[in-house]
């Protein structure tokens, strides 16, 4: 039988409708094309795919079984090498890491192998009762201090080997940038509470409202019992541009804006948070997290919003996907601009006047491209005389985050490098005996699954460590 060039289309949300809701956007395929997909595969000796993945699942086979409809037995593949397949198959940029290396990509469109993921684990998820089966302890305990993906998949490959762990988390929930970063419309946070749910029944246990470095210290873990500290911590710590208006009302760092909407419900009728809703709002910056914080304005009833980003739209480093999903739903991309300077309302006359302080506008300068950087992109450079001013009430920066350095700050001989992040070998071991790190807190802002994969290192160095002690 022939091969279909091309992926099957992944059914969504009408622009005109989603782009005023908070459900999913993407709906996920039904059972028959899940297995149309899965049988797209070539079933490749040499599996190029899976040199792609991050976490190293095993690509092929679980295709395999969803191609033949059996869509357990493709879950509990995934689920050898995974912690978080349902929420894998939703945010990792497969195009450019499994997707990237399909064979049937050098002619055809890739297989796809994250649609096809989320439906077995969605499937699993709807139709399974039987709770994850608990290890045998093997006597030896370990903490975990985030419950991001590094966290968690940490946390999952270490229970699974009869670990006794315990994830410590800062916020009131469980999940990390799953719950306060990642907007409900792109992940649901049921699919996140599943996920954790199942890494409990394997024994995991998770202590919410806990600050490691505040609460309690990296020393004091090691005082209660625990032989090895797994540090995933994230990059909580927003950056800004240090530009003049940048401490007026109404700008926020992306962080604290989809904090606000997604962890602590900002777009509920009479929220428990304030956030600003309504008139014009600029995203500075051109990551999956200024996707995120665009769309989840438009959604709190945003009039206008803009996406300013100082290079090109082939510099612009959020997914196509994501992109491409912004602009149907209306939202205008300002390309190769800058801001300047943050305008605010100030009454001269009348210092109590309720709308001093509150952003106005926006000033932005044109760029243009010029010779690469270090990184090999070409640098933006500000075009002389081309300054403009747009209209906003709201601003909201999305330019990238570094590691909280609390952590840092409370553990003696912790080494981190000039951005924060720490310092880590090749097995997540940092530069204190038995303390590992992986993820966001040592590589600053990355996707899920890079941080998923360096969970997954580090708890086979330490199951390596513990098991030879």
């Amino acid at each position: 039988m022939a091969i279909n060039p091309n992926k099957h289309e992944m059914p969504t949300q009408d622009p005109a409708v989603r782009a005023h809701n908070f459900s999913e956007v993407a709906l996920g395929y039904d059972k028959e094309t899940a297995m149309a997909e899965a049988s797209r595969c070539l079933n490749c000796k040499n599996r190029p795919c899976v040199s792609g993945c991050p976490v190293n699942i095993h690509i092929p086979e679980f295709l395999a079984q969803a191609k033949e409809g059996n869509f357990e037995e493709a879950y509990q593949i995934i689920s050898e090498t995974s912690s978080l397949p349902a929420v894998c198959g939703r945010v990792c940029p497969q195009e450019s890491q499994c997707e990237s290396k399909c064979t049937l990509g050098i002619k055809f469109q890739p297989v796809g192998i994250g649609r096809v993921e989320r439906f077995v684990a969605d499937w699993h998820n709807a139709n399974s009762t039987a709770p994850a089966a608990k290890p045998a302890s093997n006597g030896h305990k370990v903490a975990v201090v985030g419950s991001g993906p590094s966290g968690l998949t940490c946390a999952g490959d270490l229970a699974r080997k009869g670990y006794q762990v315990t994830v410590y988390e800062a916020l009131h929930k469980a999940g990390g940038v799953l719950v306060y970063g990642i907007p409900e419309f792109r992940l649901p946070k049921a699919i996140v509470a599943r996920e954790v749910e199942t890494l409990k029944q394997l024994g995991v246990d998770i202590e919410t409202n806990i600050v490691i470095g505040k609460t309690l210290t990296i020393d004091e873990l090691f005082d209660m019992g625990f032989e090895a500290v797994f540090v995933g911590s994230g990059a909580g710590l927003p950056n800004f541009m240090n530009i003049p208006g940048e401490s007026l009302k109404g700008v926020y760092s992306a962080n604290e804006f989809l904090t606000r909407s997604n962890l602590m419900k900002a777009y509920l009728d009479d929220p428990s948070t304030p956030i600003m809703k309504g008139g014009k709002v600029a995203v500075v910056g051109g990551g999956n997290v200024a996707m995120d914080a665009a769309r989840t304005a438009l959604r709190l009833g945003a009039e206008k919003v803009y996406i300013v980003y100082r290079r090109s739209m082939t510099e612009l480093p959020a997914r196509k996907e994501e992109v491409e999903h912004a602009q149907e739903e209306g939202i205008e991309f300002l390309l190769l601009h800058n801001p300047t300077e943050i305008l605010g309302y100030q009454n001269p006359d009348n210092p109590r006047d309720e709308r001093n302080g509150f952003v106005t506008g926006m000033k932005c300068i044109k760029m243009e491209l010029g010779e690469p950087d270090e990184k090999g992109r070409r640098r933006p450079v500000p075009i002389e005389g081309s300054e403009f001013t747009i209209d906003v009430d709201t601003v909201i920066m999305a330019i990238g985050t570094s590691p909280n350095p609390l952590i840092k700050n409370t553990t003696a001989g912790l080494e981190v490098n000039k951005r924060g992040g720490i310092i880590v070998n090749e097995d997540g071991l940092t530069s204190r005996e038995k303390v590992y790190a992986g993820g966001d807190a040592v590589t600053g802002a990355a996707t899920v699954i890079s941080a998923m994969g360096a969970g997954k290192v580090a708890a086979k160095a330490i199951d390596e460590y513990l098991s030879a002690a």
